[in-house]
């Protein structure tokens, strides 16, 4: 068998190909463009048999692993943090270059029979997790400006404004500032812009939660049915686990979303820590799930309740909570597979 690793880029994939000892055979480096699968396939055309390991394969290297794929070819995804380790702890070259990163790919799939196998796009996933990013990023977006705003209006007008801040509150307050130098006249006229600005980014955020609506209902998708998770945590959580089947367990999951701790055991002490890996979208998503059900009378409050008073404390219970729900969507999303 051999290994072909792949390490994309966006304006060229360098290709190269392994054998079962680990043994460069192959290298080749391609353009990014409409000819990229047919130049790969036509390279390793003696190359039986083969199998591709893209690294990122749902991300920079998401298009040329759905061709590859789309040819009839196995393609698995490399983790970057796998193929870096290797390159680093390999006992030749450890040179950051797209080769060595290539090879570290192929070898990351020599070693790792448990990497996930490249499937055919969901066309609902891919939806709701493109309509998940851009709310992140529009959200995000958003934040910045109103601090910008913010920051200005503190040398307009004495002790700012408070923390709720609206377009129609800052105009308003605008409106009452005293321009009597060029200084102010510029400030002032760099508040209606970020005012203008987040506006348009209202407009955007309402256009895109009511295409999230619509998107999670066609999907069908019961997580919604879990306490706490509307349409927008749907679209994270459907869009960002991909397909649920490539967990064996709700651990699995767990670990992926980072609502599984950290064991920090040291000597005869044994305690563990908050998890600051994985996917934080999810871990943001699971999160709001667990403070809305501790927020009403709901069984997941009176479970952190519970956790409270055999002596954890409210972390440690909130972690406790955000572990339960991420157990639940995790069957939820398994039975959505058998339905």
């Amino acid at each position: 068998m051999i290994t072909i690793g792949i390490d994309p880029h966006k304006g060229s994939h360098t290709a190269t190909a392994v054998d079962e000892h680990e043994a460069v055979v192959g290298e080749l480096r391609v353009n990014a463009d409409r000819h990229q699968r047919g130049r790969l396939l036509e390279w390793a055309v003696d190359f039986e048999p083969r199998r591709w390991a893209v690294e990122g394969a749902t991300g920079m290297g998401a298009l040329l692993a759905q061709q590859l794929l789309g040819a009839g070819e196995h393609v698995v995804d490399v983790p970057p943090k796998l193929s870096a380790r290797v390159r680093l702890m390999d006992t030749g070259r450890i040179d950051k270059s797209d080769p060595n990163d290539a090879r570290s790919a192929a070898v990351v799939a020599l070693r790792n029979a448990t990497l996930n196998t490249v499937s055919a796009e969901s066309e609902d996933r891919v939806i709701l997790r493109l309509l998940a990013d851009r709310y992140h990023q529009l959200t995000a977006q958003r934040t910045r400006s109103v601090c910008r705003l913010h920051a200005v209006l503190c040398v307009l007008i004495e002790g700012g404004t408070g923390r709720s801040l609206n377009p129609m509150r800052a105009t308003k307050l605008l409106a009452g500032v005293t321009i009597n130098d060029p200084i102010t006249v510029e400030r002032v006229a760099t508040c209606h812009q970020f005012v203008v600005e987040i506006g348009l980014l209202d407009q955007a955020l309402a256009n895109i939660r009511a295409r999230t609506v619509t998107a999670v209902e066609a999907s069908k998708t019961s997580v919604t049915d879990v306490y706490g998770i509307g349409p927008i945590g749907a679209a994270i959580i459907v869009g960002h686990s991909g397909d649920i089947r490539r967990f064996p367990t709700g651990g699995h999951y767990a670990r992926y979303n980072g609502t599984a701790p950290l064991e920090a055991s040291s000597g005869p002490k044994t305690r563990h820590r908050l998890n600051p890996r994985g996917n934080r979208q999810l871990n943001h998503a699971i999160h709001t799930a667990a403070l809305t059900q501790i927020a009403h009378d709901h069984p997941g409050r009176a479970y952190y309740e519970r956790k409270q008073a055999e002596g954890k404390t409210k972390k440690e219970a909130m972690r406790a909570l955000k572990r339960r729900i991420s157990d639940v969507v995790y069957r939820q999303l398994i039975a959505d597979t058998r339905d």
